[in-house]
Order: C-alpha cells, then structure tokens, then sequence
C-alpha cells in the first residue's frame, strides 16, 4: 500500500459506495414524514382521517419509492459490462456522476413541486448510478490491487456502503436532517460525494489491465502501473498482465451469450449468481430497508426504535473494518461460511423471539439479534460477494460476468424489498422463517462449491476450474 494507490481507491470506492449505501437506507429514518407529505399535499382525496403509515395509496406509493431503486439498479446491473468495456473503469465511474446530479435534482425538488412522480423518477436514476457502481468500482478495485491486498482493498466497498447506510440513519434523525421542512435536503445530500469524485477521479490512472488488454497500449499500462506502485518493480505484473493477453487473443472477448454457453466458464458463473442471491435473500435488507418497523413491532417507542436502528449500523461498520483486516488472513471461504452460520442462528432465534414480543425484556432480546444478525453478515456475506466475482473470471470474461451478477444481486434485492411488508402481514412472527429455511442451503453451497481464492492469481484460479471439468 502507498499514498497513490490509497488514493485511487477512496477516489473510485469510497465515493461511488457512498451513493450506493446512503440510497439504499435514506429512506428508512423519514419515512413516515414523507408518507405524511404524499397523504395530505400530493395524494389529494385520500382518506386524512386515518394515518399516513396505514393509508393503502401512500403505502403503494412509498413502497414503489422503495422498490424503484432496485429496479434502477437492476439496469445500471445489466449495462455495467458495455460501460466498463466501452469507456473504462474511471472513464464510466466519471461519466456515472451525472446521473446522480439530475437524481438529486428531481428528488430534491419533488416537495416544492409537490410531486410523487419526481421523487420515484429520481430514486429510479439514482438506483441506475448505484447500480453501475456496484460493478465498475469492484471491477476497478480488483484490476489496481496487488494480489496480496486484493481482497482488503475488494472490501472497502462494503465498508463504505455501511458506513453511509449508518451516516443516512443520523440524518433522518428528526434532529437533524429527518423533519418535514429539512427531508429534500436528506435527498440532496448525494451531489457532495459526487462533485467529490469529479475532482479528483480525474487525477488517477486508468486500469492497467484495461490499458494493456483492452486497448493494447502497453505504454501507458506500465506508466499506470508504476504510478499505482511508486518505488515497487512492475516487472513481474506486467509479465502476468502479457501472459493474460496471449491467453485472451485466443479466447477474445466474451459476450454474454458465450458466458453461459461456455462450459469453463458455467460454474465460476453459477458461483457467483449463488452467492449474489445469497447475500440477499439471507434476508440482510429486510433489516436494512424496514429495521425500525421491526422494532415497532417489538413494542419500541419512535426514539427507541431509530436508535436502535442506529447501533444496528454502527455494528455493521466495525465489523465490516475487522473483515477487511481479517479477509487476506483467515481466507474469503471461511468468513462466508462462518456469517451464514451465525445469521442462520440469530434468524432462528428471531423467530421464537418474535412469538413471545408481548413480554417486555424480549423486545431487548430482538434488538440483540438483529444486531448480532447485522454482525454476522459483515463478518463475510456484506463485502465478499462484490469482490469475489471480479477474481473468478480473466479479464475477456470479467466485465460481462460482473454485469450479469450485479443485476442478479439488485434483483434478489427487489424481491426482497418488495415482498418483506407483504409476508410480515401475512405470517406475522413466523416471516423470518423464510430466511431460516435459505440459510442452510447457502451453507452448504458454499461449503461444496466456492473455491477459496485468497493469495492465487487469476491464472491459478481459472486453472481450478479447468481441472475440476
């Protein structure tokens, strides 16, 4: 590690993460100040007799508000892999900005125009942005990282997607950002990491192995590559980068159709679809997305259930900042399948906790499972899928492989955001059941399928494969 290379990454990840982690929980602390602004100044002739939270037209709408994103990011998911490959990792990572400024635009001036269309239209571009990011910056990340700091520096995303879901929580608060006057500037909040990024994205290189293999200029590649390094010798990674271009000149690039069809590529591909699914359906962003309504349900006051909400979060930072100390010692394969472990655990006791909500002192049991649920999950399941894509596929492969995960992971997502409010109402105590019956069947895909990938190159890991066929 040194100055430039650090500087790379919190130009590239820290601030592309920032749009995905803030949106994703932005909406979590006000929502039911701007369920009260759709009720009584744009949703007119709805019934203003009973709550905003329990009127079906303000439900519907900020449910789409919610789930909309997903769907932003779905389509930032499948059009990752022409960006990358059409205008560069930082060339897309520069361009992806503009969406964010015409999202914070609408979002931003959705009240005074009184609008709910706006709101959606920009939560849907601003999920579009998310999207793109959460394929170009690992994709970035994995093609400027040496080998030995590959799955640290892969785990910095994570990192800052949960660091702004928490700083999104702080803001929501009614004492800061969180009131029915100061909402829109919650929204608009996103244009500060972007004006950021396009400062000083700007003043890094580009992938070297975008250079080199995409494009062909060796040149400029080693320039990239010394300036990533400072004093260290490029040699030998130039040496691997050349041997990888040999490689793909036969193999040339490999286009979606070819990614399913070719039976080398079939399994690293099931991998990473599973392990996208995963980390959603394990049932993380039920927690995320309607964390306060849980602990409503759990006979929490307003204050005690956005506190709470707000330990789950700092919780999720630290362990997120052990992972990434821990990822490059104990291994990507044994911090996934110690986090499924613990999440099936806590799930399991979530749903005999829930039974018993009436009594008082399990209402206190429930906040310690959920946070110790949100333990688990940064453990290994938060930051290991986004990076471990990028390091099963070459670099012919790599963009459209990490296009079709991402918009796996944002679809699994969707699902999941859409349908938790649903089937809570439905099953009551019994809906994290769902999950527990999940679990286990990660665990053992993991425990039988992923490969571990610590400290191999990509040649080693595809030569894996190749042997197991």
């Amino acid at each position: 590690m040194n100055l430039r290379l650090a500087f790379a990454v919190i130009s590239s990840a820290c601030w592309s993460a920032f749009q995905h982690g803030y949106n994703t929980g932005v909406l979590n602390a006000p929502q039911a100040i701007i369920s009260d602004w759709l009720q009584k100044e744009v949703l007119t002739g709805t019934n203003v007799t009973i709550s905003a939270m329990d009127d079906p037209k303000v439900t519907t709408a900020m449910s789409i508000a919610v789930a909309i994103y997903c769907v932003g990011g779905m389509i930032g998911g499948i059009i990752t892999g022409v960006v990358a490959d059409r205008f560069g990792r930082k060339g897309g990572l520069l361009i992806n900005n503009v969406l964010v400024f015409i999202a914070v635009g609408l979002q931003s001036t959705a009240k005074l125009a009184n609008s709910a269309e706006m709101l959606i239209l920009g939560r849907l571009l601003i999920g579009v942005n998310s999207g793109l990011n959460a394929g170009l910056a690992p994709l970035y990340l994995a093609e400027i990282s040496p080998v030995s700091l590959r799955g640290s520096i892969g785990t910095v995303y994570q990192l800052v997607i949960t660091m702004t879901i928490l700083l999104s929580q702080v803001l929501g608060l009614s004492s800061a950002l969180g009131t029915s006057e100061r909402w829109p500037w919650l929204l608009a909040v996103s244009a500060a990491p972007a004006l950021i990024q396009a400062a000083t994205l700007p003043l890094c290189v580009e992938s070297p192995k975008y250079l080199l293999l995409n494009k062909g200029q060796e040149l400029h590649a080693q320039r990239a590559l010394n300036w990533l390094r400072g004093d260290v010798s490029v040699r030998g990674e130039m040496e691997e980068m050349h041997q990888e271009a040999e490689k793909n000149k036969i193999s040339k690039k490999v286009t979606l159709r070819e990614l399913f069809g070719n039976r080398q590529l079939r399994q690293p591909l099931l991998i990473s679809m599973v392990i996208m699914i995963a980390q959603q359906l394990s049932g993380i962003n039920a927690v995320i997305f309607y964390s306060t309504t849980i602990f409503y349900k759990v006979q929490l006051t307003t204050a005690q259930a956005q506190y709470a909400t707000l330990g789950m979060g700092a919780m999720n930072v630290v362990m997120t900042v052990i992972s990434l100390l821990l990822v490059e010692v104990a291994g990507r394969k044994t911090l996934l399948l110690s986090g499924f472990a613990g999440m099936f655990v806590c799930t399991v006791g979530l749903c005999v906790a829930n039974i018993y909500a009436q009594i008082s002192w399990v209402s206190y049991l429930c906040i310690a499972l959920v946070i110790l649920f949100v333990v688990m999950f940064a453990v290994g399941p938060g930051s290991i899928p986004w990076f471990l894509v990028t390091e099963l596929f070459n670099q012919s492969a790599r963009p459209a492989a990490t296009s079709v995960a991402v918009t796996v992971n944002w679809t699994a997502n969707f699902i999941v955001g859409l349908s938790f409010l649903p089937f809570s109402s439905a099953l009551g105590p019994n809906v994290f059941i769902i999950f527990a019956v999940l679990q286990p069947l990660f665990i053992m895909f993991i425990f039988f399928k992923v490969p571990e990938t610590k400290n191999k190159t990509v040649e080693e890991i595809t030569a894996m494969f190749r042997q197991q066929m």
